[in-house]
């Protein structure tokens, strides 16, 4: 006989041979799949890890933003405090140079609310708006009812936000 004959005998030897060839061994595959899940395992950390990094970044960043927000407009006031000192420190007993130096200290202090979006509520003869009006009492006016007769203390916004009410008397109804 040929060698190069096929039997039945020589073809479950060949299959025999080929499966094993082909098929990975199992141990093999064991240690492949826990190396991949060792790796999987330190990605998760490392993800876990940098989502608290960032988490406590963004919480001091939050922090520092809340401690330094009125930085600026501290800085800014020091100028206004300053004049003040100045003003005081004066050995004059003339009104005159006083008030000049009130004036302009007052003026300085406009300047810094204006840089800062600091805006004066004052709303004589308009309409009572109780979202920036406080009334305080009613009096009789020749004014139309709830409307502003006087304020007797100004108030102010920031950013068009009501920082402090306008304290204001108003018409009553006739």
């Amino acid at each position: 006989m040929q060698e190069d004959q096929t039997t039945p005998e020589n073809m479950a030897d060949t299959q025999a041979q080929s499966t094993t060839e082909q098929a990975p061994n199992p141990e093999a595959q064991i240690a492949e799949l826990e190396k991949a899940l060792e790796e999987a395992k330190a990605q998760v950390l490392y993800i876990k890890a940098e989502g608290e990094n960032i988490r406590r970044r963004a919480g001091d960043d939050i922090e520092k933003a809340r401690k330094f927000a009125l930085e600026k407009f501290s800085g800014e006031l020091l100028a206004v405090k300053d004049s003040l000192d100045a003003a005081l420190a004066i050995d004059s007993t003339d009104v005159a140079s006083y008030k000049n130096g009130v004036d302009l200290t007052a003026k300085q202090l406009l300047s810094v609310f204006e840089k800062f979006n600091i805006a004066e509520i004052n709303p004589v003869n308009e309409k009572f708006d109780p979202n920036k009006h406080q009334a305080i009492s009613a009096v009789d006016s020749e004014l139309e009812p709830n409307t502003v007769v006087s304020v007797l203390q100004k108030g102010y916004t920031l950013n068009e936000r009501v920082l402090r009410p306008a304290l204001v008397m108003v018409a009553k109804a006739k």
